[in-house]
């Protein structure tokens, strides 16, 4: 128990870290924004493809190219609108092979057709360049990173995910139109450099002093996934047989000196990949491939390429090692990459339900002990300042609270405590492999509702409000009635709920209401002492 308890201070004081890092970052440095309600030209766009093409100069800072966009129209509109950062020149535009005039201000590219675009399918190429913003704290202020690992050899990374991929390329910048039919990767560095990206590598060719490598996606994926990283890279591989019996390719790109490490590191991948097959069903991506990439930053969830930059450092939970880093990162190939928000302002679902499979973690490793020590330390650490749900239209700034993480897993715990776990682990892997909600079919907290409502045929909207709409702890009264009588009732949610209670005779699961349940007790009932709920527990 003690050493449980060691643990997860250690992991407690890295998430701690994490959260106030994100807070700072968001509130400080973010200078562009993603998501936020659809414009109405854009509202009218269906992303079907992407292709960006881009030659990558470190020595200059910069890269020129092209981004191909195959989108659909769902009626006719005068103007096609992208997002791009105003660091970048537009030198030319064609519309389905006809070139068209444009603007570019303020952060937006508007094509303006002589007529108008009709109803139905477009391809749209963009031909830019420039310099991209530098990360000033990456990956949670989105940039580019043009490092040097420690041979004095160029690493580059990507990260944009809260300040959108317009800071890279063309696009319609909303989480809420991944395109169906995936993205093209192609991207050329200098010779001797190896450039790693999303799904698989069709082919790498060499040509005078620089080398190309071309990624292709046939998944949906999230525009901030359409990234790649740069360094002196070799592969550490080995085949993976996943839940339903499929192989995939697990890689870990990492930098040559490292390679040592690579194949011990692979093993934590599996165990955790395992881990998360048994709560969220088979690995999402099965058809390309299951890997990381060392960067230069902490890490960030690029589907098929999760970026890991924690530096090979690891804890004990139970009798195994891990890293704590790498573990959640890889649990977003379900949660972020395979049961994508709509809108930030669901956002939650994804880091919330994924931060609680690293507890899951603890249970499966370190025991019962390990994971209701590890979620009472979440309780606390909850502030509470904000709703985790803000609304269903907002951007990446307003929804992007610590809480989303903490407060959004501990809810899951307690939805799995209401519920029961016959009820609860099923029906979460029944919602992680559900076409209805996953890959392009994005999602907001009301299809989760309406899930665990059905699965547990009882209406939860109370303590969905109360826990995702709010900032109440849910309030229970006692009042000592007699010299050994107490009555307990709920105070502010007008459902049941069972709560666990230790009276002088031990513990026991009561269901309470807002009506009185009497108790019987030689000493005060503790109320809830394995901390189920977020409370407010009153004495009178």
């Amino acid at each position: 128990m003690y050493i449980h308890h060691l643990i997860y201070s250690s992991m407690r004081k890295n998430y701690i870290l994490l959260f106030l890092l994100l807070t700072s970052s968001v509130a400080l440095g973010q200078q562009t924004l993603s998501g936020g309600p659809l414009k109405p030209e854009q509202a009218l766009m269906d992303i079907s493809h992407y292709t960006v093409s881009l030659d990558v100069s470190p020595e200059s800072s910069s890269f020129n190219g092209f981004t191909e966009i195959d989108l659909i129209l769902s009626g006719s509109s005068a103007v096609l609108i992208f997002d791009l950062d105003q660091v970048f020149t537009v030198s030319k535009i064609m519309v389905n092979g006809k070139k068209e005039a444009f603007t570019h201000s303020d952060g937006l590219i508007r094509i303006n057709s002589g007529s108008s675009f009709g109803a139905g399918k477009h391809k749209v190429r963009i031909d830019y360049g420039g310099k991209p913003p530098i990360a000033a704290r990456p990956p949670w202020d989105g940039g580019i990173q043009w490092a040097k690992d420690s041979l004095g050899r160029n690493w580059i990374a990507m990260s944009c995910q809260a300040d959108g991929a317009d800071i890279f390329f063309p696009c319609k910048d909303h989480p809420g139109d991944e395109p169906d039919e995936g993205a093209d990767l192609i991207i050329t560095v200098p010779k001797g450099l190896v450039a790693a990206g999303p799904g698989v590598l069709v082919k790498s060719s060499n040509k005078g002093k620089k080398s190309t490598y071309h990624w292709k996606t046939n998944y949906s994926i999230a525009n901030y996934s359409i990234l790649f990283n740069v360094g002196s890279y070799v592969v550490e591989k080995r085949p993976y047989k996943t839940a339903l019996g499929n192989t995939v390719s697990m890689e870990f790109y990492v930098l040559d000196y490292n390679k040592p490490r690579a194949k011990y590191h692979l093993d934590l991948l599996e165990r955790s990949a395992r881990m998360q097959e048994k709560y969220f069903g088979e690995f999402p991506f099965a058809k390309e491939k299951l890997a990381i990439c060392e960067t230069p930053h902490l890490g960030m969830e690029h589907q098929t390429l999760n970026a890991y930059g924690n530096k090979f450092k690891y804890v004990k939970v139970g009798d195994v090692d891990f890293d704590w880093l790498m573990h959640h990162e890889f649990g977003h190939e379900w949660w972020a990459n395979k049961v994508s928000n709509k809108d930030w302002g669901h956002m939650w679902i994804q880091e919330g339900i994924c931060t609680f499979g690293d507890a899951l973690f603890f249970e499966d490793f370190g025991g019962r002990a390990a994971y209701i020590d590890r979620m009472k330390s979440t309780a606390l650490a909850t502030q509470n300042k904000f709703p985790i749900v803000r609304g269903d239209e907002v951007d990446s700034r307003v929804a992007y609270i610590s809480d989303i993480y903490g407060k959004g897993a501990f809810f899951m715990h307690t939805l799995r405590w209401v519920i029961g776990d016959d009820i609860f682990f099923p029906a979460i892997k029944a919602f992680a492999t559900d076409p209805r909600y996953t890959y392009v079919n994005t999602v907001m907290t009301d299809d989760l509702l309406n899930h665990f409502n059905a699965a547990a045929g009882q209406n939860l909207k109370p303590l969905f409000n109360l826990f995702l709409y709010t900032t109440d702890k849910l309030g229970i009264e006692v009042k000592q009635t007699g010299p050994k009588t107490y009555s307990v009732r709920l105070s502010n949610i007008d459902m049941p709920l069972p709560v666990e209670i230790q009276t002088s005779s031990g513990r026991k699961r009561i269901t309470l209401s807002k009506k009185e349940t009497l108790l019987q007790s030689d000493s005060a009932p503790v109320i809830d002492p394995d901390t189920y709920y977020l409370k407010k527990v009153s004495f009178e």
